[in-house]
């Protein structure tokens, strides 16, 4: 097994309980903090971490009403100071993978990147797991690639949260606006990371854009 495949390799998601509100979820739907050395409270978007650690429901909201309940000293059983902007920070790391993660997936060939690239994988087999599109992109190339996904692959979701920049320096490309993503196990870890982020930021259209209809 490549070391790309064992990095984005989701494993079967154990419960756990968010400390802030109190119910039980699966991992990928949380994040897990430690205490640092410091005494400061500590994101492991890995969950690798070594110590005690603690879950929290991957939303804004869960980390203000964890700090306003202490719930964050009460579960790592500690002392411990929480940083401001740690949501921010939290927004920050989840990007970060979530990039890293496409380009492993560009690496293992199963990311296609450009505007023909795009077309030619979501008419072709297999179908995509994913579209992203650069936030500061071309609407008239996204909307014809709509269209096309549409018609030849409906369902597929799109993210649209990532600046071309962003992506292209995640890529080593410049000038990345239109990706399809394959299936795969970095398409499996894309997808539980986008699903944290939405806590943090609106990953998708907020209004996907529908094909013209016809005269």
């Amino acid at each position: 097994m490549s070391r790309g495949a064992r990095e984005t390799r989701v494993k079967t998601p154990r419960e756990r309980r968010c400390i802030a509100t109190g119910e039980t979820a699966h991992e990928d739907r949380l994040v897990r903090v430690v205490a640092g050395p410091d005494g400061t409270v500590v994101p492991d978007i890995l969950a690798k971490l070594p110590g005690r650690g603690a879950w929290i429901s991957a939303s804004r909201e869960a980390i203000a009403l964890a700090v306003r309940r202490r719930a964050f000293q009460r579960a790592l059983e500690t002392p411990v100071s929480v940083p401001d902007g740690l949501d921010d920070q939290i927004e920050t790391l989840l990007a970060a993978r979530a990039l890293s993660v496409l380009g492993l997936a560009r690496r293992a060939g199963r990311l296609a990147m450009g505007y023909d690239a795009a077309r030619g994988a979501i008419t072709g087999s297999p179908s995509p797991a994913w579209r992203i599109e650069a936030s500061d992109g071309s609407a008239d190339g996204r909307r014809k690639l709509d269209q096309l996904a549409h018609a030849a692959v409906p369902g597929v979701p799109v993210v649209m949260c990532f600046s071309a920049e962003e992506l292209g320096a995640a890529l080593g490309r410049s000038g990345v606006v239109h990706l399809v993503l394959a299936p795969g196990p970095e398409a499996e870890t894309f997808g539980v990371l986008m699903g944290k982020l939405a806590g943090f930021r609106p990953v998708s259209p907020q209004k996907p854009e529908r094909p013209a209809r016809e005269s």
